[in-house]
């Protein structure tokens, strides 16, 4: 039976965005939650990351473990309920995604026409989902864990952090707001676009603002690919990809170099900050060598047999984590930052 997931050690969880490809991130907090010996501070997530972090919020809130269980469930269902029509099929071994005719035709038209022309009533099936399911106004006075939600001022570049006790369904809705396929979302006068754009998540929060001194990253992106693209639209797709990674990377970097100077520093000439990164631990679960063979078209698919297959693919590498690292959460890292991203 799981253990009372607030009297477990603690970690914080950033979530990477990736559309469809977020299911993988469903199933690894299934498992987690599943497992119940370890327990959650702050939770930072973009796109399908922060959609995963606010139904989890929500269900921890509910109903505890069960009810995060729960409540993602009932999420990923609706997504793959979602549409009125085909977005995409699976590839004849299922691991993969081909778009419908109708979808791949919406998608060339977006390079031609804007998201007003194409949507005039702004229709957007997650906004009734999140409605439906999460209820914010409690979420804000009530989370039970620390959120922060990345998006991007569109004017500006610069980073938006919604934490818990402003978040609406706008902010969530903004952090997944492809600019070529919805408008912007304006709150408070200000226009935002997808999260990835500035933070793909943004880790630095649960470092600074949160007390689990355990990091864990749950990556949907991978770190490199197998093939060089050569189409035209392979292209476009890689850059789209390595632009919402770059600012990440560049975090993780700068966070490596800082654990690796600071661990040179004799224990007496450390600083406040040279101790708190000398104390923090860092874990990482993905499953690059599946998720970098998916086609970029499967990131839009809401197909339960596509989303079934990833979320499964999700428990299995959490539950390697936790048989291989559960006993590090407190004690040491379980990935050399350096290795992974120098």
């Amino acid at each position: 039976m799981a253990l009372n997931w607030r009297s477990a050690p603690t970690v914080n969880l950033a979530l990477q965005g990736g559309g469809a490809h977020g299911a993988f991130t469903w199933g690894v907090l299934d498992a987690l939650l599943e497992d119940g010996r370890v327990h959650f501070d702050g939770v930072s997530g973009t796109s399908a990351g922060a959609m995963n972090a606010v139904v989890l919020a929500q269900g921890l809130m509910a109903d505890g473990s069960p009810g995060a269980r729960a409540a993602l469930r009932a999420f990923w269902t609706a997504v793959a309920g979602s549409t009125p029509f085909e977005v995409a099929v699976p590839t004849s071994d299922g691991r993969d995604m081909v778009l419908a005719p109708t979808m791949r035709l919406m998608l060339q038209w977006t390079h031609y026409f804007s998201p007003e022309q194409l949507n005039p009533f702004d229709l957007n099936p997650l906004r009734k989902i999140l409605s439906e399911q999460v209820d914010f106004e409690r979420l804000r006075e009530h989370s039970p864990i620390k959120l922060f939600i990345a998006t991007t001022n569109a004017n500006t570049g610069k980073l938006r952090l919604f934490r818990s006790p402003e978040l609406t369904a706008d902010a969530v809705l903004a952090s997944a707001c492809l600019p070529t396929m919805h408008r912007s979302v304006v709150i408070d006068g200000e226009p935002y676009w997808d999260g990835g754009y500035a933070a793909n998540p943004a880790v630095f929060p649960l470092f600074h603002e949160c007390n689990a001194r355990d990091i864990l990253l749950v990556m949907l992106a991978p770190l490199k690919h197998s093939a060089t693209p050569q189409s035209a639209t392979d292209i476009r797709n890689r850059m789209m990809e390595l632009a919402f990674n770059a600012t990440f990377l560049r975090e993780m970097r700068m966070f490596a170099h800082l654990r690796e100077r600071a661990a040179r520093t004799p224990w007496w000439r450390r600083g406040d900050l040279d101790r708190r990164l000398a104390g923090t631990q860092f874990h990482v679960i993905e499953a690059s060598e599946v998720l970098r063979e998916l086609s970029t078209e499967s990131k839009i698919a809401a197909n339960m047999r596509f989303f079934e297959m990833l979320f499964a693919l999700g428990r299995e590498r959490a539950c390697a984590w936790l048989s291989a690292h559960r006993a590090d959460v407190g004690r040491r890292s379980s990935v050399d930052l350096e290795a992974l991203f120098y």
